[in-house]
């Protein structure tokens, strides 16, 4: 990986909302390992580099949500970065609180952040990070009701469970980082068993 995105919406209004999952694993991220986050307006957003044997850029785009692929085909067309070494992290409704996932590729399913990375990139060839924020009520929610719940604060047990969802996929980074990803999906899509279980 030599790029790593969390997709967001900027400002103190949303920072706390289910659609900025991203934005926090990424502030984690740079937390855990010392970096500091800063505003660059050539790349449309916060930008850190983690040093090491290759440069690994984090960026928190400031563009909106939908306008989230500016930022990044400004920073990966600028250091000539492949879409197959981008990582974008990024909240995700058809998962439960609690639960990330890792797969390269696929279609925006709706996510308009994803949607713009895409068009901007020409290519869906990246990969994701996706943090479960679970789905507002049932399935059959209006597009309206969606976007309410995405831009609201999760319940206090919904944070819960997406804070320990970070903090699983914040553990297999090293192996991202190596460009290990699968054995980094093994290990984060394996559950692990409780005690006494078969």
């Amino acid at each position: 990986m030599r790029l790593v995105v969390g997709l967001g919406n900027p400002g103190k209004k949303y920072e706390r909302t289910r659609h900025n999952a991203g934005f926090w694993w990424v502030e984690r991220l740079a937390q855990d390992a010392r970096a500091t986050l800063r505003g660059d307006g050539k790349f449309h957003g916060q930008v850190a580099k983690l040093g090491g044997a290759t440069d690994i850029w984090l960026l928190l785009p400031e563009t909106f949500m939908n306008d989230s692929g500016r930022a990044v085909a400004a920073l990966a067309t600028f250091y000539k970065i492949a879409p197959r070494d981008i990582l974008v992290v990024h909240d995700e409704l058809d998962l439960a609180p609690g639960v990330a996932k890792i797969k390269l590729g696929g279609g925006a399913s709706g996510h308009n952040g994803l949607k713009d990375i895409i068009d901007c990139l020409g290519s869906r060839d990246f990969w994701r990070l996706r943090l479960g924020i679970g789905h507002p009520r049932d399935l059959a929610a209006s597009e309206q009701e969606v976007v309410d719940y995405v831009l609201h604060a999760p319940r206090s047990e919904e944070q819960a469970a997406i804070d320990d969802a970070i903090a699983k996929s914040l553990a297999v980074w090293p192996l991202l980082a190596d460009g290990k990803t699968e054995a980094a999906m093994l290990k984060l899509h394996t559950k692990e068993k409780k005690p006494n279980e078969p």
